[in-house]
């Protein structure tokens, strides 16, 4: 762990994110850099990710700046600090990429810092690709340590995944914070399958609207719902024209509303997402005047 400095705040929530395997629609990220820039949190720490990555497998990446000179980047594991508001608990945010090696010494790197700031809690956030569809409420499922905000998350309707499998970082943390007596949470939003890798700032906002509601974390979250609302009415927009894709959207609703919302546990094949995109795609080109 590298340090910038030392932030004078004390039993934080922590709430981490991580890129890839666990971050379908860039939901759980996009929620956590949310944060980060409504509580102009300060970054105060990173993991070195010589350690902790391979460089074939998570490439560095080059771009430009000031028009002629390039920047390396290297994948990131980096902390920022919240110290608190009279509407907000102090936190700090953790946004970060999924590790290649060594996933043990990394969660202890984690959860040594939570312990030397006296955490009060590490919340991790995930999202997945399952038959969702974008015109229904998100369906999340989570589960806490702590009984009283496993009360919460239980009265949102929000139960525990009964997913058996391969696993991320974000259920690997998880678990290391359970046999360090360490108070955990873990928060998943479903995104549809249809929508590939499009960013998904409506499931984005499940996972902080249920976050806010069980740590009273008092987020202002009205341009993440202007920005949601407007996503959903493109995605739309996008297949209106398509009617094998709008038929099997109308299923998707039909099967949401006969569940009453419960979604099914993620696995087996899931039907090629390839026309909807195309279409997405060519929509959101159009709006941004590209053609």
């Amino acid at each position: 762990m590298e340090t910038i400095f030392k932030p004078e705040i004390d039993a934080p929530n922590i709430i981490a994110s991580f890129q890839g395997w666990n971050d379908a629609g860039q939901a759980a990220t996009t929620a956590v850099r949310y944060l980060v820039d409504a509580w102009q949190a300060k970054p105060f720490a990173h993991i070195d990710p010589e350690d902790y990555f391979s460089f074939t497998d998570t490439r560095p990446q080059i771009k430009i700046v000031e028009g002629s000179q390039r920047e390396l980047t290297f994948a990131k594991n980096e902390f920022y600090a919240f110290g608190g508001s009279s509407a907000s608990p102090s936190a700090v945010l953790m946004a970060g990429t999924e590790p290649n090696l060594r996933w043990r010494s990394f969660c202890t790197e984690i959860i040594d810092l939570a312990k030397s700031m006296h955490a009060r809690r590490i919340v991790t956030l995930g999202s997945l690709i399952t038959d969702a569809v974008h015109t229904r409420p998100v369906p999340l499922t989570g589960w806490s340590s702590e009984p009283q905000m496993q009360e919460k998350l239980v009265g949102r309707g929000i139960t525990r995944s009964s997913y058996e499998g391969p696993t991320g970082i974000v259920g690997t943390l998880h678990s290391f914070c359970l046999d360090r007596n360490m108070p955990t949470a873990s928060l998943w939003a479903a995104t549809p399958f249809y929508l590939g890798s499009t960013p998904n700032p409506k499931s984005a906002l499940a996972l902080l609207e249920t976050l806010d509601d069980a740590l009273g974390l008092g987020i202002n979250l009205n341009e993440l719902r202007g920005v949601a609302g407007e996503f959903e009415r493109q995605v739309s927009m996008a297949v209106r024209d398509n009617d094998e894709v709008r038929e099997q959207i109308r299923a998707l609703e039909e099967r949401y509303d006969a569940n009453q919302g419960q979604q099914p546990a993620p696995g087996g094949e899931l039907p090629p997402h390839g026309a909807i995109i195309a279409d997405l795609e060519d929509f959101l080109r159009k709006q941004r005047g590209e053609e």
